[in-house]
């Protein structure tokens, strides 16, 4: 399988014995090592048990809400629910929560650090992938999500590039589980603070008389998909408005225009993962990732 080349080191392990070690400071058990990032309402540590030897590589990932979201009921709760979900569910291909602190403040999740890169910055560097590599890309999302919908019940509702890390071997892993909904409290898009999502929303998710539902995560990974293959989503416009509108009336440009060498089988595949109406899209998300599995293994032949 091809491997997943990039020059982004920032998840990589430092060395095994810095001279002399910097830290961020003491989180209970755990010393926060360096920042690895920061969303609307966390900030992300590479971590080590605080209690271990100085010169340990941070393997951890601690993931803590800000000081101002600490009254907040709806950022404690996406903490919560993010913790309920690593309890609840275990697959290679979802993001473990290894422990948490979300009762009480500092409210925090800690998980292993993945090396690797988002596969938003991949899609940076690489502009299209090939046609093996993002169809085993998929296929891992949509084993993930097969084991989220049927052990946990609940959609993850923020499929995208960004929330899916890729090792420099290609493994996958769907990461970020604040979102989680079942079905019935999956709320309208603009009810949500979710930057950069919008891209990726089905359009049950930008209209309030459709009901969201496990369809409505592969319609997201159908948009990643098209993104893997071609560099672009199937729609670009900065206008919130504009893009819930395309979501849910515009037919995306035929992907074997933009990438011709796609195979047919490849190309109606994201067709109906892109259905208007969720009914015409894969069953599930099992049924989603064997169909993958069978297009992976003929798309080998495209392999030089």
């Amino acid at each position: 399988m091809a491997t997943v080349e990039t020059t982004h080191t920032a998840n990589r392990h430092e060395s095994a014995a810095p001279a002399a070690p910097q830290t961020v400071g003491r989180l209970g058990p755990w010393q926060l090592v360096k920042p690895l990032g920061e969303g609307n309402f966390t900030r992300v540590y590479a971590a080590r048990p605080a209690d271990g030897p100085q010169h340990q590589p941070p393997a951890y990932a601690v993931k803590v809400l800000r000081k101002e979201w600490w009254r907040d009921a709806q950022a404690i709760g996406m903490q919560r629910r993010e913790a309920w979900v690593g309890n609840k569910v275990s697959h290679p291909n979802l993001l473990p929560v290894l422990s948490a602190s979300v009762q009480e403040p500092p409210f925090y999740i800690v998980s292993p650090k993945l090396e690797g890169a988002t596969l938003a910055q991949v899609i940076v560097e690489r502009e299209q992938l090939p046609v093996p590599l993002s169809l085993w890309i998929a296929r891992q999302v949509a084993d993930g999500l097969a084991a989220l919908h049927e052990g946990a019940n609940v959609i993850h509702t923020d499929i995208k590039p960004a929330n899916i890390v890729v090792s420099p071997i290609g493994h996958a892993t769907l990461i970020d589980f604040g979102f989680v909904q079942t079905a019935a409290e999956a709320s309208h898009w603009a009810t949500r603070p979710l930057a950069g999502t919008l891209a990726y929303i089905a359009p049950e998710m930008v209209t309030s008389t459709l009901a969201a539902g496990p369809r409505s995560d592969i319609y997201s990974l159908g948009v990643t998909l098209y993104e893997m293959l071609t560099g672009q989503r199937p729609w670009e416009t900065d206008d919130p408005g504009e893009l819930a509108t395309l979501h849910r009336e515009a037919k995306p440009t035929d992907i074997r225009v933009l990438r011709p060498e796609v195979p047919d089988a490849v190309a109606s595949l994201i067709q109906s993962m892109l259905a208007k109406d969720a009914l015409r899209r894969p069953a599930s998300a099992r049924e989603l990732a064997a169909r993958l599995v069978r297009l992976e293994i003929k798309s080998f032949s495209l392999v030089a």
